[in-house]
């Protein structure tokens, strides 16, 4: 199956069509299909997904909004990128919320969630070992929405997910530097530790630690790509 094929729309599913057009096209963002700086055409991705133009523009246009898209006078729309001022700040909203959502699910999180977070980490070791950076993005992800669960806060889950999803697809980049993702399970396992002691000092710094390496190792790659392809 190409990369593509993410944008093809199953119309047999009972929802709108112009939702699944949005997310089809924000995953597509996310996952790097559509990469950032590329040219979005209307009619061509209309006939992509198998839809009218209506949704698509709709959808763009609520994209541009969040800022995955950006309109550039005379010329059309293109997949927005994130400047490291942009990433800079992400990041520390990011670490804030995070931080809290850590704190209090040392305080509020059940037996059976900390269990559940202690399995995610297994399975994270076990792919660490294929090197399987795709998959690992993914188990990631689970063990970091596992924290947001057990803090019993929705409204602070929903904030988090909303910026983890505008940072999501440099994450393949990032994961993907040798000892990054040993490194990152190290974190893991401390912030599990902390949660499971009820902790909430130790599971604040240590998630906070642990977000501020992810942006820093983020920020080396872009730097060094930017110097290779000056």
């Amino acid at each position: 199956m190409s990369e593509r094929e993410i944008l093809k729309i199953d119309l047999d599913i009972s929802r709108p069509l112009g939702v699944l057009v949005y997310e089809a096209l924000r995953d597509a963002i996310i996952n790097r299909v559509l990469k950032p700086g590329e040219r979005l055409m209307e009619t061509e991705l209309a006939e992509e997904m198998g839809v009218s133009c209506t949704p698509v523009r709709e959808a763009m246009r609520k994209l541009e909004l969040e800022g995955y898209i950006v309109m550039v006078p005379r010329k059309g729309a293109y997949v927005a990128g994130l400047s490291i001022k942009d990433i800079t700040n992400l990041f520390e909203i990011r670490g804030a919320l995070e931080s809290l959502a850590a704190g209090l699910a040392a305080s509020r999180a059940t037996k059976e969630e900390i269990e559940e977070m202690e399995r995610s980490l297994v399975m994270e070791a076990n792919l660490f070992k294929t090197s399987d950076v795709l998959n690992t993005i993914e188990v990631d992800t689970n063990f970091h929405e596992l924290i947001y669960k057990a803090s019993k806060n929705n409204r602070l889950q929903n904030l988090i997910i909303d910026l983890r999803d505008q940072i999501q697809r440099y994450r393949t980049t990032s994961l993907a530097v040798p000892g990054r993702m040993k490194f990152a399970l190290s974190e893991h396992r401390r912030i599990v530790e902390a949660i499971a002691a009820g902790n909430v000092q130790e599971a604040q710094i240590a998630t906070k630690e642990h977000i501020e390496s992810a942006e820093n190792v983020l920020l080396e790659v872009i730097s060094k790509n930017k110097s290779q392809s000056e």
